[in-house]
């Protein structure tokens, strides 16, 4: 009881946080972009302003977005202690480095510069305040590289070994270069980036919408945020594919029973097909499927006939390995997160081809089922992200560390009671957290100039007695 108890209140905890991590990663890059772009055209008046003026707008979502994320986040280490004390335990030498340094290096470096960004216009000189902000999105970067590296190590440990009832580190770089972690970086980076800007070119879309509605002329600001979203989307939503589908590979390799769980496989086949829709049971004898010939080898191993090794016969090699029981996730979860990740990038992608074609025929702005549909793909991003964190964790079962230690281990000896009432309250106030967020983003989503008029934020040299602009 309290082993289910604690996995669904860390399950909790970690996708209420995981809502607001990409967004933040991914707005404060462009952010920096568009700060760059208003700092270079500093010599035309009409480009500076509109640069400027986007990026007084998107800061704001932003910094909302990012409080909220620290708040979520601050809770789910206190869970190492609190629920799952015996993993702290075994793997505290390995699995703390990496929180350390994200805690003393990472999130200090994106603070700290932070405070300069938001308090430091006119305080500090253009090229400071400009590399404030470029660093706040270096930090985000290496917040998450550190997270991921001990993430990874659970999925693929490596560069420790086991002394007594504990693993010990022994090679830090090893951590810092798992072949897990390099991959599911990249994926991250490249899917926050995604995030962030279908969220902007989703409220680029409404505003582009309302104005049609009210027979005005598109607002520069709008128009050119959409366009600047649906470059750095398209880029970043083929990066994320051809990163996603170099995990698979590694996948296969290091946890194929993830794999097989993924297709709901249960014998090894070469050149295994895909299953793109399965009507009742995954056991086998399913009532309907539409599968895809040899695409499972494809992306298993990069080969037409390439072998993909079956539950049944990963199960017994596992038994014979690390003793009996079932190793087997829990397939329906994991076959329908994978599908419905996989699902959200291919729609993602059809959208920004659509967008890319739009704008180059220049009829971006008029086109109203692509703005219409641009505003529903805002959740997109968010439910891919989900599924994904989801499937990469579910398919690990009954693993908390690969190999090493079954999360029935891992778990700490308490009462079920106090689990309860710790799940119940953190999923409460996560839930009014995220209501908050959600409310706070949309009013001011929906502000567009009114809150924010051009020519209301000018910089002023230090020194000088004119008031700095605090409104981020």
């Amino acid at each position: 009881m309290t082993l289910d108890l604690s996995r669904w209140q860390f399950g909790i905890t970690t996708i209420f946080h995981f809502m607001f991590v990409p967004l933040t990663i991914g707005l404060a890059l462009l952010l920096a972009i568009m700060q760059t772009a208003a700092y270079r055209t500093r010599d035309d008046v009409a480009a500076h302003e509109k640069w400027n003026h986007m990026t007084r707008f998107w800061r704001r979502l932003f910094l909302i977005n990012f409080a909220i994320g620290v708040v979520t986040g601050i809770v789910q280490e206190f869970q190492f202690g609190m629920n799952w004390s015996l993993y702290s335990r075994y793997v505290g030498s390995v699995f703390g480095a990496p929180l350390a340094i994200e805690g003393l290096l990472a999130f200090f470096l994106e603070s700290t510069f932070l405070g300069i960004w938001i308090f430091g216009k006119g305080r500090v000189s253009p090229r400071i305040h400009l590399a404030s902000i470029w660093l706040v999105g270096v930090g985000t970067m290496l917040s998450a590289l550190f997270i991921l590296a001990a993430n990874s190590w659970m999925q693929h440990p490596v560069g420790y070994k086991v002394v007594g009832n504990r693993a010990i580190m022994t090679n830090f770089w090893a951590v810092m270069t798992n072949s897990t972690l390099v991959g599911s970086f990249l994926h991250v980076l490249f899917s926050a980036l995604v995030t962030s800007a279908l969220l902007i070119l989703g409220v680029s879309a409404w505003h582009l919408l309302k104005d049609r509605r009210a027979m005005e002329a598109p607002q520069p600001v709008f128009a050119a945020s959409a366009k600047l979203a649906l470059v750095v989307g398209s880029v970043a939503i083929v990066a994320t594919m051809f990163f996603g589908d170099n995990q698979a590979r590694v996948m296969e390799r290091q946890q194929p029973m993830k794999m097989a769980a993924a297709e709901a496989i249960y014998n090894t086949q070469d050149g295994a097909s895909f299953s793109l829709l399965t009507i009742g049971d995954l056991s086998g004898n399913p009532i309907f499927q539409i599968r895809l010939p040899h695409l499972l080898s494809v992306l298993a191993d990069n080969s037409w006939n390439g072998p993909v090794q079956g539950i049944n016969q990963i199960q017994a090699k596992d038994v014979a390995k690390s003793g009996p029981g079932s190793y087997k996730p829990i397939l329906w979860v994991t076959y329908w997160t994978f599908r419905i990740m996989v699902g959200c990038g291919i729609v993602m992608l059809g959208l920004m081809a659509a967008g890319l074609w739009l704008m180059r025929r220049r009829r971006l702005e008029r086109s109203t089922w692509f703005l219409r549909l641009s505003v529903l793909a805002i959740a997109l991003p968010f439910v891919a992200n989900t599924t994904g964190w989801i499937f990469t964790e579910m398919g690990r079962q009954p693993w908390v560390v690969y190999g090493l230690l079954k999360t029935s281990q891992a778990v700490s000896h308490i009462g079920a009671g106090y689990v309860v009432t710790t799940l119940v309250g953190f999923t409460a106030i996560y839930s009014l957290l995220a209501v908050i967020d959600f409310g706070l983003m949309t009013r001011y989503a929906r502000c567009g100039d009114q809150a924010d008029e051009p020519g209301t934020d000018h910089e002023r040299e230090p020194g000088t007695d004119q008031a700095p602009a605090l409104i981020y």
